[in-house]
């Protein structure tokens, strides 16, 4: 495939991630800001929404798979490897849902520790600031909740840090693609 097909694969990874999570999360008038997590909605035996969840982050890694592989690997060689093992991780919070317990926590630790690598990785390989204020965000948003400076449910950091690195790759997604 063409380096530029592979390259819309990246941004694919996020718009099927977030529209996942946000239709489960319309689907859900339960779910709240300040109580939950995410992987909530991923639940298989307390969300009726966890099949929309859980597939859109697999169908995700599996697209993040094929960037991290592909065009990404040409464009940042070693930052790949950290995305492809983000985009593992990823799949593997879908697949060891909340049902799993502490194994659901250690894949969940070790997507959002993977995307801070990915990010300070990227900003060392490619000279980037957006790779920096990612991880700043990133990590901003994990201390000012572990400190309790904000009152809200982990799924805040969650989205923040993981929408900060998402930024980035699909950034880098759409450098690729337009590059000649």
């Amino acid at each position: 495939m063409e380096e530029r097909v592979y390259a819309l694969l990246g941004i694919a990874a996020f718009l099927v991630a977030y529209t996942s999570i946000g239709v489960s999360i319309t689907l859900s008038p339960w779910f709240s800001w300040q109580e939950n997590a995410l992987s909530d909605l991923g639940h298989s035996t307390r969300s009726r929404v966890a099949p929309i969840f859980n597939l859109g982050l697999l169908a995700a890694g599996a697209l993040f798979t094929i960037y991290a592989v592909t065009a990404f690997r040409r464009y940042a060689r070693y930052t790949s490897v950290s995305a492809l093992i983000s985009a593992f991780t990823l799949q593997s919070v879908a697949t060891f849902d909340e049902v799993y317990g502490f194994l659901h926590l250690v894949v969940s630790v070790l997507l959002f520790a993977s995307l801070g690598v990915t990010s300070i990785l990227y900003a060392v390989e490619r000279k980037s600031l957006l790779a920096l204020i990612a991880f700043a965000v990133g990590l901003g948003s994990w201390i000012l909740y572990w400190l309790g400076t904000y009152h809200a449910g982990i799924a805040v950091p969650e989205t923040l840090s993981s929408l900060a690195v998402a930024v980035l790759i699909v950034s880098s997604a759409v450098k690729i693609y337009l590059k000649r």
